[in-house]
């Protein structure tokens, strides 16, 4: 999944509206031919995420801005370092800094969770999902800020894969019912997965021939019992219980995937702050 450049513009410029609406009342105590030089600073250790919707900010408000970046996306950064300066006019500049600078804080944020997943699990061949626990709003730009760290995307939305769990299991009538209407109605090419609570539940998929399995808050037991009962024949995702101290030992049953709805979902905003220089 890309972000396009249409995309970012067109976010960005719902976020502006938003912030601005009829137009930024303060900004009129600036003399209009001010200008301004600026720094941005990163107040902690992070993983920068977000530059593209940061620079359209500016862009949209006046392209006369220069930025000057000193760091690369998805690059690790240490607490004081700086990541960019910026001069131009001093209102836009001042209009901008709190739009682009949530975005970044944001981003960053989902980033650098991402990475500290990822870091977690390294060298046992297990990826970091996301899942559909976003901001409103915020759903792609989140999803890339994964990607940014480190994590791997799992299905955008509704609309590009199926994933069948308890309600649609317990609407179907069962497990194989449920996987037989998936199969007629899904086009080539999409996945098809269910979620199951239960070893038994898992044996019933695989019977009904899922080749792609959530398995939904097993126990770390059950998990390698299910890896051992799997034998290869379908994908096994983790999901459930998962935080950065359990993580790991997840990972060790030699499960396929683990999902982590905090990735997108409990973030915390990197703290940034623009200086004038």
């Amino acid at each position: 999944m890309e972000v396009s450049p249409e995309q970012i513009a067109a976010q960005v410029a719902i976020a502006l509206d938003e912030d601005l609406g009829g137009g930024d009342l303060t900004a009129g105590l600036i003399p209009a031919a001010q200008r301004l030089a600026v720094e941005l600073i990163c107040r902690q250790p992070a993983v920068i995420c977000g530059r593209p919707w940061f620079d359209q900010v500016f862009h949209q408000l006046d392209p006369e801005i220069v930025i000057d970046w000193r760091v690369t996306e998805g690059q690790g950064v240490t607490a004081g370092q700086q990541l960019c300066t910026l001069q131009g006019p001093a209102r836009p500049l001042l209009t901008g800094e709190r739009t682009a600078m949530n975005y970044l804080q944001t981003l960053s944020g989902t980033a650098s969770l991402a990475r500290r997943y990822a870091e977690a699990v390294a060298g046992t061949g297990v990826r970091i999902l996301d899942t559909r626990k976003t901001i409103p709003g915020l759903r792609l730009q989140q999803k890339y800020a994964v990607r940014c760290g480190g994590g791997h995307n799992h299905r955008i939305g509704l609309y590009d894969a199926i994933l069948i769990k308890e309600n649609h299991i317990a609407a179907a009538g069962s497990v194989a019912a449920a996987l037989a209407a998936a199969g007629e109605l899904a086009s080539p090419g999409v996945d098809i997965e269910i979620e199951v609570e239960t070893l038994t539940q898992m044996e019933q998929a695989l019977d009904a021939g899922a080749r792609h399995l959530l398995l939904d808050n097993f126990s770390l037991g059950a998990l390698r019992r299910a890896v051992d009962l799997n034998a290869g024949r379908a994908r096994l995702e983790a999901s459930g219980g998962v935080d950065l101290q359990t993580v790991r030992g997840i990972a060790e049953t030699g499960v396929n995937d683990i999902s982590v709805g905090g990735l997108t979902k409990d973030l915390q905003a990197i703290d940034l702050s623009m200086r004038f220089v």
